[in-house]
């Protein structure tokens, strides 16, 4: 490999720092849960730089005891020579100064995923403290930061022959609404970044509960081919074919696409741009999705699977894929801060033409493979037309019956999106307790009984005349799949209301995914929100039998706080009741109101995509027709289920 020069000199400032307290949402997106772990992508995304530079083998990405983060790398180590402008050191320039950095034409990287070079300062500015050990092979460094600020410049702790950087941070409770990192999904996001680049080694630990430490080893030779085989293996899908891989470089640009098709009726297409995801797509996936619906319907014709007048729409084509598109360029044009969407015009026609090339001869080259996708495309044509006859027929329907509200919607009186909401609540004695302790003037309920239709496991021509799903998307007033119109949204909160039990979770999911798959913008909107009832009621008895104070506990722990509170108030010993919540319909009108839809005083979570991807994969897992996955599902997470009722 040809050496680069990554010295102080590399360093390019551009300006100050100031900004990122007084407006972090612009520099990380949220100052929510996603912004807290987007610190710690940020500084990851660093390490990751240095190994896509062919400098760094190993990443170990640590949560230790409150809440704090440690990511070291084993790369070149941060440069540390006095800055030629600046008159300090590379390394503080780097963490006191936004977009300062090796990525803006100083020939530090050639490819990175941090574009716009301001993660290393804007994590420090939004952390209560930080520190950073460099290693140069000569000596190793120490600086200490607090909310950005520094009282010591870096200086030389020790001798070492070893290089790399390890930065620790505790992120600012000040800024962030929690400081409570998910370890789940940083293990998801660091596994991508595995997968994203075959053969380094990333150690993802957390180990907040000292007697319990979690760690795994994220190593993966086969790259992204690997990463489709471990989605199907998550998700336990039998798989249709073999995982079909194509390559290629145009310049400094490479492209590396991994696809297979499976026994679902889904898409999951995830596409990165210097390994950074973009979930919003870009030129790249369309690229990558043109050239296939060109592939096979090219092929199709010329083999007499189609006939000269029929072709198969990219839904046809897509249904039951799973595909990694993965780009690495030296100049990445991201939408937004936070990288959504891939913007360079110049890497749709290099993915399109690379794609129809190479898959193309794939399928000339397997026969028996190519006419098994084929087959699958087909069969998702007819079924596609059979939900356009179903959707017709649903259609016809509701204008014979003049667009009229399913019998069971309490419908609120105001009409008009802004400050209405619906309740989906599970059960007819559910929904009589909630349309009686309703504010009816802009609360509406849908009462929802019986087994609900796993869409995961149907297509979209199932759903259509579904009696549990139709009363939903009617009451909503929006549609869905292709006729989904968010401006026809007859209510500004959707608000899923279902017992606190292993059945209230399943309704939960079971709607969310079907909300997820056919209804998606009503998510990416936010206008989703899971009610929040209690589990248990705590009530005071006085000497005269009289209960005469009473708390709503929505935990364990509470309830027993709530239980030492009333029994010793006032300096007396009284007994104290306790009762546990089944369902909804056991509390009375007042105390829904009270307790679960009164605004003054209910808690609500409003659902965010990762939200719904996670129900999808959990319903996928428990409600498919694979064993082993949902063994090893629950085997993992059997711990944290309580009152397991089945």
């Amino acid at each position: 490999m040809e050496e680069e020069i990554y010295g102080a000199e590399q360093i390019q400032v551009l300006e100050g720092l100031d900004p990122v307290r007084k407006r972090p949402g612009m520099y990380i997106g949220s100052t929510s849960i996603d912004g807290l772990h987007h610190l710690v992508y940020e500084i990851v995304d660093n390490a990751i730089d240095e190994a896509l530079a062919g400098f760094c083998t190993e990443i170990t990405v640590e949560i230790l005891p409150d809440n704090i983060i440690r990511v070291s790398d084993n790369g070149r180590g941060i440069p540390t020579g006095i800055h030629p402008t600046e008159g300090i050191s590379a390394a503080t320039v780097v963490y006191t100064v936004l977009h300062a950095g090796g990525k803006f034409g100083g020939g530090g990287y050639k490819v990175s995923g941090g574009l716009h070079g301001v993660g290393a300062s804007v994590v420090n500015a939004l952390s209560e403290w930080l520190e950073i050990n460099v290693k140069d092979g000569t000596h190793e460094h120490f600086q200490h930061f607090d909310r950005g600020e520094y009282k010591e410049p870096l200086k030389i702790i020790g001798d070492t022959k070893e290089t790399g950087t390890t930065v620790t941070f505790k992120a600012d409770a000040q800024i962030f609404e929690t400081t409570k990192y998910d370890y789940e999904v940083l293990l998801k996001r660091m596994r991508e970044q595995a997968f994203l680049n075959a053969g380094i080694r990333i150690v993802m630990s957390d180990k907040r509960d000292e007697n319990e430490p979690i760690s795994e080893v994220l190593h993966y030779e086969g790259g992204i081919r690997q990463f489709v085989e471990h989605i199907h293996k998550v998700k336990g899908y039998e798989t249709v074919g073999d995982i079909i891989y194509v390559s290629g470089k145009e310049g400094d640009s490479i492209a590396e696409i991994a696809m297979q098709y499976n026994d679902s009726y889904n898409e999951c297409i995830m596409s990165f741009a210097n390994n950074i995801h973009t979930k919003d797509g870009g030129s790249h996936e369309n690229g990558y999705k043109n050239a296939l619906t060109k592939v096979v319907n090219e092929y199709g014709k010329r083999f007499n699977f189609l006939k000269e007048n029929e072709k198969l729409s990219g839904d046809d084509v897509r249904e039951g894929l799973t595909a990694i598109v993965s780009v690495k360029l030296t100049e990445c044009e991201f939408e937004g801060q936070t990288k959504g969407r891939l913007g360079n015009p110049e890497v749709r026609p290099f993915v399109e033409k690379l794609v129809q090339e190479k898959l193309m001869s794939y399928f000339e080259m397997n026969p028996s493979i190519a006419k098994e996708i084929l087959d699958k495309c087909l069969a998702a044509r007819r079924a596609r037309e059979a939900a356009k006859a179903a959707r017709e027929t649903a259609r016809r329907k509701t204008a014979m019956e003049s667009a009229s509200l399913p019998g069971k919607l309490a419908d609120c009186s105001e009409h008009g999106v802004e400050n209405t909401e619906i309740y989906i609540v599970e059960g007819d004695s559910a929904g009589g307790s909630a349309k009686g302790g309703r504010d009816r003037r802009y609360q509406a309920i849908l009462p929802l009984w019986g087994k609900m239709l796993n869409v995961e496991k149907a297509r979209i021509d199932k759903v259509y005349g579904n009696e549990k799903l139709m009363p939903v998307v009617t009451a909503l007033g929006t549609g869905i799949g292709e006729d989904f119109n968010m401006e026809k949204l007859r209510y500004d909160k959707v608000i899923i209301m279902a017992d606190a039990d292993v059945d209230g979770c399943h309704i939960r999911t079971l709607l969310l995914t079907f909300f997820f798959r056919y209804m998606k913008p009503l998510i990416e909107n936010g206008n989703v929100y899971i009610a929040q009832p209690p589990l248990f009621k705590v009530e005071r008895d006085t000497k005269t039998k009289k209960y005469e104070a009473v708390r709503y506990a929505f935990s364990d722990e509470e309830r027993d706080k709530y239980i030492e509170e009333l029994k010793r108030e006032d300096g007396k010993e009284f007994k104290v009741a306790v009762q546990r919540y089944k369902g909804l319909g056991e509390m009375d009108s007042e105390q829904l109101w009270e307790t679960t839809m009164n605004p003054e005083t209910r808690t609500i979570l409003r659902v965010t995509m990762e939200d719904a991807i996670r129900a999808d994969e959990i319903i996928t897992i428990l409600m498919g027709d694979k064993v082993m996955p949902r063994k090893d599902y629950i085997e993992k997470y059997a711990k944290t289920v309580s009152n397991l009722d089945v």
